[in-house]
């Protein structure tokens, strides 16, 4: 499947065309293939395709949408639209969208030697068909469409550029020519054509143009044409516009040529994207309506490779800088020293540009004024490394547009992005990049030959460049050891730290990582300390403030002290993460958090159990003892907020009830499982409902509560039961019931005899079904609950379909529908359609089978039953096969075994593959 956006929205599948359904229809697929693999919100689709107007319904329209698309895109491989938080995602090969193709392109092109950068700006700009989207028109795609065509014409001419380098003008004159018509006034465009005109032989036109551009800003802007193409004309008028001058470039001016970088790292690998995004600034430097000097300041933790990154940057652009370069280790986070003082960087600056120690002015403001007017006009690269703050290095950034800075530091200088530095922060390396570094230091025979020991190397070094580098260090010191030694030191967390020491205090990590703890006031070293004992792999902003047991507003300006440093990640809004190797030392330096933690467990419990009761408001509920002091539950408005909570918190879920289980808070470990169960149904997440039941089961052993065992029993069952374990799920079923009827809970028999039902009834055990359902019932009426009433219908009424007792099946379906809908209990309304389905399927009349599968499957997505939901899409498959309908059945079983694979429902999947094939 490829997908152009370039133009004309189309797709194709194998070169033939797909029909994407009506504009509006279009306008969806679109959204997400501009936000391909990433999640957009069923909100924002709203806004995007109708803006400030959108009709009512607009959400239910969007469904309908998704849903037609889903149909649409279904036998595509690789191409699924999923659902996630919120919202959907489009998950597709960006390869085969135009838009985002075109852009990796040219992210090569601009980091690529001039041959192959011309071809991949060929191959880039040879994408487009048109405008974008030209046949949708929305205010979101507007802009986009805008913004995308502002890319295309910075690609066109760092094209031109190119190729006036390589002699192409004669061929790029007739380009040329139309692109200054439609840009008048642009000076870049101007400078281009008139240096094509006069290498084609046409001095007197290139001569001709520049007066036309010269009036057209005087009369237009009332200004001058700036420097670069001053110097353009200044060349085509004396005849030194050959084919080897680059039009945005002086000629050096001086003889003193300062080479101060340090030598370039022998093994550098990865880091090709922000490589990319550095050269963008230069080209972006070199344009003639750059005013200013070009800075970037790279920013990460110690150790993540910022050095390293901007020496392979300048020396692989070292004829950019023909003026020289000039570096200087500012030492803001030296462990054996104080920072730099910027007087002592100015005298090392001055220096280098030849200036004499007796005639340096004593005063910083003398100094760093001769140095601007030295560097001047010069085109000039300029690297302040370790840099403390923007205190530290804003005497040294040069005036000249001419100049490009580099400062490297552990801290977000907002201080200098404010001025309109370009901000680039740095990440631990993925995997391929971390193991292309531990492969050039140590060869590919020795990585071949143990490869467990490099994954485990490679684990516990979690992507920091720093880490891999000292443990390829350690490994080269003793070739004849075997890696797995070393592998075995890094993998106890205890003492990780202490292997990943080199002997030197550039390569101790524990020494680079306390250069920047130091920098910490109390406060947010406590808090560091809280994090590193926090479990799960991230944390939210909430969550941080129960940690903290401090208001929202003070965590934030903790966090963003720490953030600030590079210590903890923001990875998305009100989301914050650590790295491992500074979770291992913020746990060594921290004191007790016990308190911490019990609140933290506190949150997670006490929003979970507040989301559980509205995802299940007919459970009766549980008594969950009061927030402990400084712990605030997050509130959460509806069903949406609440899946889009579980969502994004339940890795964090499951880990605070590790966390509860290790310290024998065991009423808490029994009351999140508990809280989890109504959204593992709904998310069809078998496995994980299986640990939870199983710690819950655990707990209420430890507590010796029976009430407590029995609702364990009572899930570990169930889950077993839905997991294919029958013989296990019936005992675990069977000693929740004997429990709950010694204790005559009501509620919980016929919770249980549900559960027993499901388990008789799908190993064929119809009879005992019948009885069991036909008990479940009776205690449902006695205990005058309409909701339990309904349910124990439903199952009844499924069980006598098994056994084709047609109109006793039907009778107890309908009624149980009615009572359904009476208490507006959404779920058992879609369960009590699906076995209306079900029975009219066995009977023959698969249109009304039909219809009422796809009630309850609009039921469970609206509600987001996802496991539920499967099983309605292959029922769904079944009565399109029996219809003749084989392609809408493919594609329902399809849906199916996607949603299958989600749940880890294996069997289920591989008897659809069977069907299909």
């Amino acid at each position: 499947m490829r997908f152009r956006l370039l133009g004309i929205v189309e797709a194709y599948a194998d070169d033939a065309p797909v029909d994407l359904g009506h504009p509006r229809q279009r306008c969806v697929l679109t959204t997400l293939l501009v936000d391909a693999n990433r999640v957009v919100s069923v909100d924002q689709l709203v806004d995007r395709v109708w803006d400030e107007n959108p009709p009512k319904r607009a959400r239910d329209i969007v469904y309908s949408h998704l849903s037609r698309l889903r149909s649409t895109l279904a036998g595509a491989p690789g191409v699924a639209i999923v659902r996630g938080g919120a919202g959907y995602a489009l998950h597709v090969d960006e390869e085969t969208v135009d838009l985002h193709r075109f852009r990796r392109l040219v992210a090569r092109a601009r980091s690529a030697a001039d041959e192959d950068a011309l071809s991949l700006y060929e191959q880039a700009l040879g994408l487009w068909h048109g405008d974008a989207f030209a046949d949708l028109d929305t205010p979101w795609l507007g802009a986009i469409r805008t913004a995308m065509a502002a890319e295309r014409f910075a690609a066109e001419l760092d094209h031109a550029d190119l190729a006036l380098r390589h002699g192409r003008h004669a061929e790029l004159v007739g380009e040329l020519s139309a692109r200054a018509a439609e840009y008048p006034l642009d000076e870049r465009v101007a400078g281009q054509y008139m240096l094509a005109l006069y290498r084609s032989g046409r001095q007197a036109d290139a001569l001709r143009h520049y007066q036309l551009i010269r009036t057209h800003l005087a009369d237009e802007l009332g200004s001058d044409p700036g420097t670069a193409l001053e110097r353009v004309y200044l060349q085509v008028l004396t005849g030194a516009a050959g084919p080897a001058t680059r039009p945005n470039e002086p000629a050096p001016t001086s003889s003193d040529v300062p080479r101060q970088l340090p030598a370039a790292p022998q093994s550098f690998t990865g880091r090709a994207d922000e490589l990319a995004v550095l050269t963008k600034a230069l080209d972006a430097q070199a344009s003639p309506e750059a005013a200013t000097v070009a800075v970037s300041a790279i920013g990460g933790i110690g150790g993540i490779g910022k050095t390293w990154l901007v020496l392979r940057w300048a020396y692989e652009h070292l004829d950019r800088f023909p003026d020289g370069q000039l570096f200087v280790n500012l030492r803001g986070f030296d462990p054996a020293g104080a920072p730099m003082s910027p007087a002592a960087a100015l005298r090392g600056f001055l220096a280098g540009l030849g200036v004499d120690e007796q005639s340096m002015p004593d005063d910083v403001d003398a100094q760093a004024a001769l140095y601007r007017t030295l560097v001047a006009d010069r085109r000039m690269l300029i690297v302040l490394d370790n840099a403390r703050d923007t205190a530290q290095v804003t005497p040294l950034v040069p005036g000249s547009p001419t100049c490009t800075l580099l400062i490297t530091s552990r801290r977000q200088l907002a201080g200098l992005a404010i001025t309109g530095a370009r901000l680039l922060d740095l990440d631990v390396f993925n995997d391929t990049e971390a193991r292309g570094l531990l492969g050039v230091r140590l060869g590919a025979e020795a990585m071949a030959a143990e490869p467990a020991a490099v994954a485990d190397l490679l684990r516990c070094c979690a992507g920091l460049p720093l880490a891999i580098s000292i443990v390829a260090a350690r490994a080269e010191a003793h070739r004849d050891f075997p890696l797995a030694m070393l592998a075995a030191e890094l993998r106890d967390a205890t003492t990780r730290l202490d292997a990943l020491d080199a002997g030197e205090l550039t390569a101790n990590l524990r020494a680079v990582f306390a250069s920047s703890f130091q920098t910490l006031d109390d406060a947010t070293a406590t808090l560091l300390g809280q994090l590193g004992r926090a479990p799960g792999p991230d944390i939210s902003l909430l969550a941080i403030s129960s940690l903290a047991a401090v208001p929202t507003a003070k965590a934030r300006v903790l966090l963003r002290r720490l953030e600030t440093a590079h210590l903890v990640q923001r990875f998305q809004p009100g989301r914050y993460r650590m790295h491992d190797l500074i979770r291992l030392y913020a746990i060594e330096t921290a004191g007790p958090a016990t308190d911490a933690l019990h609140r933290l467990v506190g949150f997670y419990l006490h929003t979970a159990h507040h989301g559980d009761q509205m995802l299940y408001p007919h459970r009766p509920p549980i008594d969950v003892e009061r927030p402990p002091p400084g712990c605030v539950p997050e509130p959460l408005a509806d069903v949406d907020d609440v899946m889009a909570w579980f969502d994004a918190e339940h890795a964090n879920l499951l880990a605070a009830q590790g966390l509860a289980a290790d310290h024998g808070w065991y009423r808490e470990v029994w009351q999140l499982a508990w809280s989890l169960s109504a959204y593992h149904r709904r998310r069809g997440r078998v496995r994980d409902d299986e640990v939870v039941s199983r710690a819950a089961l655990t707990a209420a052993q430890e507590l010796g509560d029976p009430y407590l065992l029995a609702q364990a029993h009572k899930w570990l069952g169930g889950v077993r039961g839905r997991g294919g374990a029958y013989e296990d799920a019936l005992d675990h079923l069977t000693r929740a019931l004997a429990y709950l009827e010694e204790m005559n809970d009501i509620a919980g028999q016929i919770d249980t005899r549900q559960a027993l039902t499901v388990v008789w009834v799908t190993t064929g055990q119809f009879e005992q079904a019948v009885v069991n359902a036909e008990a479940a019932l009776e205690l449902a009426r006695v205990s005058g609950n309409q909701v339990w009433e309904a349910d124990a219908l439903n199952a009844a009424g499924m069980c006598h379909a098994e056994l084709d007792h047609v109109e006793q099946a039907r009778e107890y379906c309908e009624a149980g529908l009615a009572l359904q809908r009476a208490t507006e209990n959404g779920e058992g309304e879609a369960e009590t359609l699906d076995s209306l389905g079900y029975l009219e399927h066995r009977c023959g009349r698969y249109e009304a089978a039909l219809d009422h599968y796809q009630q309850a499957l609009g039921v469970y997505e609206r509600l987001e039953f996802d496991y539920q939901r499967a099983d309605t899409l292959q029922r769904i498959g079944e009565t399109y096969a029996a219809l003749g309908r084989s392609s809408d059945a493919n594609v329902a079983w399809h849906q199916a075994i996607r949603m299958y694979e989600t749940q880890n429902r294996t069997a289920a999947a591989d008897d659809l593959r069977r069907k299909l094939g």
